[in-house]
């Protein structure tokens, strides 16, 4: 790819949106862009920490396994999005995999070349350390909910969570614009695939979640919440 390629991807990124023409091009002079194939890992957990990648397109799971092989799945990435967030300034391993669910164009850049960018631009410092914070935030919530709420709630709070990060409106709907299994929404909360087959199939009877012709799961969020939340 050209470099007016990257740096034109690179510019839709929130992270760089608000940087110079000669800023933006000192990040381009150290990107590569790669494409991975569905069901490729762009990393495994335990590799050493070399790079942070950028989504251009497809979809990207991220997900750690512990000694048995069981999987959590930590997020479902895509166009926009960045990986890993943790592992700056520091060396260390990749903490967790990050495998292809669809291909997708990723712009990879050396992490400690991006390291000295970060050091020499202090505003783009600032913004990874709020998109970080917002992980933070996120897991925290996530917890929370593991503890506060049984699991018929978890699966409805965890369909709210993907409505606003892995869907588009359609209507009274949010469309989800990546086909899960019911095994990866298990390993998104720590349930079984027989639970999650149980509740959702509950939830369309309520009216509260159909599919479409293509698979994809329509979700009534308005509903959704008054199920949960009164």
């Amino acid at each position: 790819m050209t470099h007016d390629w990257i740096k034109t991807r690179l510019k839709n990124v929130a992270l760089f949106r608000e940087l110079s023409d000669q800023e933006l091009d000192s990040i381009v002079k150290i990107s590569q862009v790669r494409v991975y194939k569905p069901r490729t890992f762009v990393f495994m957990q335990g590799e050493p920490l070399e790079r942070v990648f950028f989504i251009q397109s497809g979809t990207v799971k991220i997900y750690k396994t512990d000694i048995n092989g069981k999987e959590q799945i930590v997020s479902i990435l895509q166009t926009g999005e960045m990986f890993p967030h943790a592992g700056f300034f520091r060396r260390g391993s990749y903490p967790a995999h990050a495998e292809v669910m669809e291909e997708a164009t990723l712009i990879a850049i050396p992490i400690a070349e991006f390291e000295q960018t970060l050091i020499c631009y202090p505003e783009l410092c600032m913004k990874l350390f709020r998109v970080m914070g917002e992980k933070i935030i996120d897991l925290q919530n996530r917890l929370e909910e593991q503890i506060l709420h049984n699991t018929y709630e978890q699966i409805i709070l965890l369909l709210l969570r993907l409505t606003k990060t892995n869907a588009v409106s359609q209507g009274r709907f949010h469309r989800l614009t990546t086909h899960f299994t019911n095994r990866e929404l298990a390993n998104m909360i720590g349930t079984s695939r027989e639970t999650i087959s149980r509740t959702l199939s509950q939830l369309k009877r309520k009216g509260l979640i159909d599919i479409d012709d293509n698979g994809y799961y329509l979700i009534d969020a308005e509903k959704l919440e008054k199920e949960i939340f009164l």
